[in-house]
């Protein structure tokens, strides 16, 4: 038995705007320098991504990447000092998420595995009678 987490910020709506694809898509961005490129790398289409980030920038009321022009320039999109930080947060409380969620994991197969037991025990003496 094992446990799986998935960890995702929802709206008002209960709809979700922030998550593990958001993230690997933001680090993609500041890996790139291109959200086109970043959207690429992932196999999602660049209307995802823009509307995927767009999202996010409307929840959180803030930009989190700098987009210029695209065309013959082509000057591509940059994480701002926000996306930076908020990037090594969202990290951060995902990972205590984790290892708090895996702590109680852990506690929860003891009592499991102890009411098993106790159940077993009890079926193997009523089997006995």
């Amino acid at each position: 038995m094992e446990l799986k987490v998935k960890l995702y910020l929802i709206d008002e709506e209960s709809e979700k705007f922030m998550g593990i694809g958001v993230l690997w898509l933001l680090e993609k961005v500041a890996e790139h320098s291109s959200l086109r490129k970043a959207a690429m790398s992932l196999g999602i289409s660049y209307t995802k991504a823009l509307a995927m980030v767009q999202n996010l920038e409307r929840e959180l009321g803030i930009a989190v990447l700098n987009r210029q022009k695209g065309g013959a320039q082509r000057s591509g999109a940059t994480l701002t000092p926000f996306g930076h930080d908020f990037i090594t947060r969202y990290r951060s409380f995902e990972q205590e998420a984790k290892r708090s969620t895996e702590t109680s994991y852990e506690a929860f197969k003891a009592d499991l595995g102890a009411l098993i037991d106790q159940y077993d025990n009890t079926e193997e003496r009523d089997d006995e009678q």
